[in-house]
């Protein structure tokens, strides 16, 4: 099996340290592992993969762990299409859409489930946010649209400092969103499936930041979780609840982490975004979750290529009986 990793996105360093724990978790006598690296530039190595059917004889599947653009949007999986290679993972539809953190808000409330308010700035709009400081109360929360691990995030109180915060943000995307600032709870639920999906035990996030950003997540390593999440009964069913509806609105398969803010003051659960590949790393809760809901990593791996295998076939039933 091939393992690609690295990748062209500001998320590279994460991707390599996920894909060292996948391909050290992985079961050497199942598995020959094939290891496949994207250079920053987007140079593959050993060699790259074709996209043309039967052109890769010596890969029988496909783990891509490569995080945020070029990798977790669609664009890997649309060459993985093209070559008819299975691969672990959501598809070219749910892999581009929840990537884009405003396509995926409005699917998420097309279908009824509940996300925070938020507003978009184009790239004309940019260098005048002032719309903004009328639309939405401060605090807010800037993003690029399209990427992860938290990368050009930041927290906004006033709009000098919102003008700053588009600035930034626009330096990675050139759609920006905002956010009303939720006063609350982080929380992370991991997803597992293809037709039927089912929802681990979730967790509570406690940053040791203003809010839960790169530096905390890869390099200060202070922020705290809670496996599991301390909630009712009732709320951690009802975000398992959430995690699945989400998972199921962007036509999501294989795997992917729902997360969610819960407003103080109401107790509101919101969705806040979802990963299609999520983190492997040693501080990586997708993992996490799963192992405290019974299925360790090695078999958490397993399953994932068994879902792969699955989609493959049904594919090629699919293709064949046209």
């Amino acid at each position: 099996m091939a393992v690609i990793f690295g990748g062209r996105s500001g998320e590279h360093d994460v991707s390599l340290r996920s894909a060292q724990a996948v391909m050290e978790a992985l079961d050497a006598e199942k598995y020959k592992v094939l290891p496949y690296r994207i250079s920053r530039a987007g140079k593959w190595s050993p060699k790259p993969i074709v996209p043309e059917p039967g052109s890769n004889p010596e890969i029988d599947v496909v783990f891509p762990v490569l995080h945020g653009t070029f990798g977790e949007d669609g664009t890997v999986q649309g060459l993985l299409e093209l070559a008819e290679l299975p691969y672990v993972g959501a598809g070219v539809l749910a892999s581009s859409v929840s990537m884009d953190k405003e396509v995926m808000k409005r699917l998420a409330a097309e279908r009824g489930l509940p996300v925070v308010e938020y507003r978009v700035l184009g790239p004309d709009e940019h260098k005048s946010p002032d719309s903004i400081c009328a639309a939405l109360p401060f605090p807010v929360f800037v993003k690029p649209a399209n990427l992860g691990s938290s990368v050009g995030i930041s927290k906004a109180r006033n709009c000098v400092e919102l003008k700053a915060a588009v600035e930034l943000a626009a330096r990675f995307d050139k759609k920006v969103l905002v956010e009303r600032g939720i006063e609350g709870r982080e929380f992370e639920c991991s997803v597992l499936g293809n037709d039927d999906p089912v929802a681990a035990v979730p967790c509570e996030i406690l940053p040791s930041q203003e809010f839960y950003n790169y530096d905390d997540k890869y390099v200060l390593e202070k922020a705290r979780t809670v496996l599991p999440a301390e909630l009712s009964a009732e709320q951690t069913e009802e975000v398992r609840r959430l995690a699945v509806a989400c998972y199921r609105a962007v036509e999501c398969e294989g795997m992917g982490r729902v997360d969610f803010l819960m407003e103080r003051a109401t107790g509101k659960f919101f969705i806040n975004e979802i990963n299609t590949i999520p983190g492997f790393t040693s501080i990586s809760m997708f993992p996490k979750m799963w192992e405290h809901s019974g299925l360790p990593m090695p078999k958490l791996l397993d399953r994932l290529i068994e879902l792969a295998m699955e989609r493959a076939a049904r594919k090629k039933e699919i293709r064949y009986s046209r």
